[in-house]
C-alpha cells in the first residue's frame, strides 16, 4: 500500500486516481500508523514552502516521515519534493525536512527577466543518472511543470534535469528518498510510467 500524506496542500484526487488506474493500492491519510504500515509514502504539495512546512509540522508527522524515509521508498512531488531539502528561500528562509542535501532557490533570480516565471507547461526530462524509477521511461520524454522555485546545490543526488535557460533539477534521489519537481500525475502516459516504476521499487 502507498500512503499519500494529506496535510492540506496536495493535489490528492488526481494523484490517488493515477495510482489506482495503475492498479496500485493507496490511501490518503494524515495518520502516523498508516505511514508506518505503508510499503511506500508519497508527499505531494502545492503552494508556498513556509506555509506547507508549517502545516506538515501541525500534523505531527515530521518525525515519522523522517524515520520512515530511512527504511522505505518515499516520493516528494512538486512542493513535496522541495520540502525534502535542507532549506528554502521562498519569502524568507525556511527549514525543510533535510532528507536531501541542497537548497530551494527562486528561479526568477537565475533566468532572464523576460522569461516567464512560474515555469509552467511541458518540458523534456533528461536522465543524468540511471535509476530503477526510469524502468519504463526514456530520457527526453515530456513532463509537466508548475513552479517558481527550484532545487540547487544537489548535483550528487540529481537523477534527471530539464532546461529552462538554466538546469532545472527534475528528479532527485538520496537513499530511499525520491523527489520529482514536475507532476507525474499530470504528465500523461510518461508520468504514469514513472509512478508505475516507483510502485515497483
Amino acid at each position: 500500500m502507498i500512503a499519500i500524506i494529506d496535510y492540506g496542500v496536495g493535489n490528492l484526487f488526481s494523484l490517488s486516481s493515477s495510482l489506482r488506474f495503475l492498479g496500485l493500492d493507496c490511501c490518503v491519510t494524515n495518520k502516523k500508523e498508516d505511514l508506518i504500515s505503508a510499503e511506500k509514502i508519497i508527499l505531494p504539495g502545492v503552494g508556498a514552502f513556509g506555509d506547507a512546512m508549517g502545516k506538515l509540522i501541525e500534523t505531527g508527522l515530521v518525525d515519522t516521515v523522517r524515520e520512515q524515509a530511512k527504511i522505505k521508498p518515499l516520493l516528494g512531488i512538486c512542493l513535496g519534493m522541495q520540502l525534502l531539502f535542507e532549506k528554502s528561500y521562498e519569502y524568507g528562509e525556511h527549514e525543510g525536512l533535510k532528507l536531501i542535501p541542497g537548497v530551494i532557490a527562486p528561479l526568477a533570480a537565475d533566468v532572464d527577466p523576460d522569461l516567464k516565471v512560474p515555469h509552467m507547461g511541458w518540458n523534456k526530462l533528461n536522465i543524468v543518472r540511471d535509476d530503477p524509477v526510469f524502468k519504463y521511461f526514456k530520457s527526453g520524454e515530456w513532463v509537466y511543470y508548475v513552479h517558481s522555485y527550484y532545487a540547487k546545490d544537489c548535483d550528487e543526488n540529481t537523477l534527471a534535469v530539464s532546461h529552462y535557460e538554466v538546469r532545472v533539477t527534475g528528479m532527485v534521489r538520496s537513499g530511499f528518498v525520491y523527489g520529482a519537481q514536475f507532476h507525474p500525475e499530470k504528465s500523461g502516459d510518461a508520468g504514469l510510467r514513472l509512478l508505475k516504476a516507483f510502485g515497483e521499487i
